[in-house]
């Protein structure tokens, strides 16, 4: 992997305000710094050029002073703004950032002088589309023919193939390249641009101010490998931290795919390793991989994707039902009882599921494949009752969950929304019901103790929170991803502050 320079817009009204950010992106961590001159109220560019200038020593400045016709907030005299970029290279800025439109009209203004410390970066922005790997060649040809030391051309993302195209242009680059995609959709190529060359990437210094769409967090430092698709805000602080202790040359960031078998065609090298797939694709991942797990496929959906290294195909997995039957085998076994045993705690239990979606049935199939008995318990009657016999069980409705106590001891598993934030005072039963049962999980991980399990914890039964359903799921995929067990990484990162806040997080 290439190294890359992080570099992080200081954007302010005022000297001392940008002055200010300066300090504080050097302090997390920023290679270099980009001076929005054109965010400034007021700018006198002898003055000011030379106060930021003393501030040198902190970290390397580039210049970037642009215009409204090119995405910006300068809309003075243009000649003006050009004299300004050319004093900062009199002064010894180490980069600048002239627009493609007006490259050739300010070389031919410096025609003759040198200067030696700065380089200058040639720069084109198109915010509505990212164009054809041809125009963007063409594009690159242009920049280059007005004597750029760095290429730099940010286009936008439509959908997060378009990206694609851009490492295309970046990896054969024979000179210095910027290349970004903005939006949502193209979050990959800020954090993927070293693997395929690129020269920098921008960070924000703060969430939520930006100068350009989708400028990522500073903190949010990582290059690599490994690719998610669409996942809930833990998943990369579990997963990035894990990869860290093993030393894996992964990272694994968001990505927001809204036609998955395009984007796994499109995305096809075996250097992304796998994608954790939330929905709405679960379905859809069913249908792209080429093998399936077989519990995966009784459930109907797929939560984790590898991509095989031996021959590049795509093996679905589903970790919803392992996270969550591994965290309740755990609670009913107990901290310090001996988890060896070939037979499951929940071989013969008689194992209640609140709702009949996805997760419920996920639940059912994994509780089923112990030896459990199962009861769907649903709003919708003929939902549970449809579930029930695909399972092997019975059903009711949630309303009769209340007066449903056949024998002592049960398992409880909701996998509803209900208690989720905001609605944190719902509960899906009663609290003189819950004495039938032995343990009570819960889903919901926000907030980590519900309702449902505080009175569940009151009425003497055992609690198993979303949360620890959540990390025994990831676990499960992280060994996928890895070949490593996922506990022992835990163990090995003995890092309780990570753990602290994911815990905190999810409270």
């Amino acid at each position: 992997m290439n190294a890359m320079l992080i570099c992080v817009p200081i954007m302010g009204e005022t000297i001392q305000k940008m002055i200010a950010d300066i300090q504080k992106a050097k302090l997390n961590g920023a290679d270099l710094v980009e001076i929005r001159l054109d965010s400034l109220k007021t700018f006198n560019p002898s003055q000011d050029l030379n106060t930021f200038m003393q501030q040198h020593h902190s970290l390397p400045f580039l210049f970037t002073y642009r215009p409204k016709w090119e995405g910006g907030m300068y809309d003075g005299d243009e000649n003006q703004r050009l004299d300004a970029l050319q004093l900062a290279m009199e002064l010894e800025a180490d980069y600048i950032d002239v627009e493609l439109k007006v490259a050739h009209q300010f070389y031919d203004s410096i025609r003759g002088k040198t200067y030696n410390k700065t380089k200058v970066i040639v720069s084109s922005h198109n915010y509505q589309q990212t164009p054809s790997v041809e125009d963007l060649g063409n594009l690159v040809a242009r920049i280059q023919a007005t004597g750029a030391d760095i290429v730099k051309i940010a286009t936008t993302a439509v959908e997060i193939t378009d990206v694609a195209r851009m490492f295309q242009i970046m990896v054969h680059s024979q000179v210095p390249f910027i290349g970004l995609v903005m939006g949502d959709r193209g979050l990959i190529s800020r954090i993927l641009c070293a693997k395929f060359g690129g020269y920098l990437t921008f960070g924000t210094l703060e969430s939520g101010v930006v100068s350009a769409p989708d400028k990522l967090d500073l903190i949010q430092k990582y290059m690599g490998l490994l690719e998610s698709l669409s996942v809930t805000v833990n998943h990369p602080i579990l997963f990035n931290e894990a990869f860290k202790t093993i030393g894996f040359d992964g990272v694994f960031v968001f990505l927001l795919v809204d036609d998955l078998a395009n984007f796994l065609r499109t995305y096809s090298s075996t250097d992304f390793v796998g994608f954790s797939v939330t929905i709405p694709h679960k379905e859809a991942a069913l249908k792209c991989c080429d093998e399936v797990d077989p519990v995966a496929k009784s459930i109907g959906d797929v939560n984790c994707v590898v991509r095989r290294p031996t021959d590049g195909k795509l093996i679905g997995y589903n970790t919803d039902y392992v996270g969550a039957i591994s965290a309740i085998e755990d609670g009913l076994r107990g901290k310090h009882n001996d988890s060896g045993t070939a037979v499951s705690p929940l071989d013969g239990k008689l194992f209640v599921v609140i709702g009949a979606g996805g997760a419920g049935k996920a639940l059912a199939y994994g509780a089923k494949e112990k030896g459990a008995r199962i009861v769907i318990a649903n709003r919708t009657y003929d939902r549970a009752r449809e579930l029930a016999d695909v399972i092997g069980g019975d059903a009711l409705t949630l309303n009769d969950l209340d007066n449903y106590h056949p024998e002592d001891g049960m398992i409880l598993a909701n996998t509803t929304s209900i208690g989720m934030q905001p609605k944190v005072d719902e509960t899906p039963i009663s609290k003189h019901a819950l004495k039938f049962y032995s343990l009570v999980f819960d889903a919901v991980y926000t907030p980590k103790m519900t309702r449902l399990l505080k009175e569940a914890e009151e009425s003497g039964a055992t609690i198993v929170t979303g949360l620890e359903m959540f990390i025994g799921q990831a676990y499960r995929q992280y060994e996928h991803y890895t070949g490593l067990p996922g506990k022992l990484t835990h163990q090995k990162n003995s890092s309780e502050k990570l753990w602290k806040t994911i815990d905190e997080s999810a409270s």
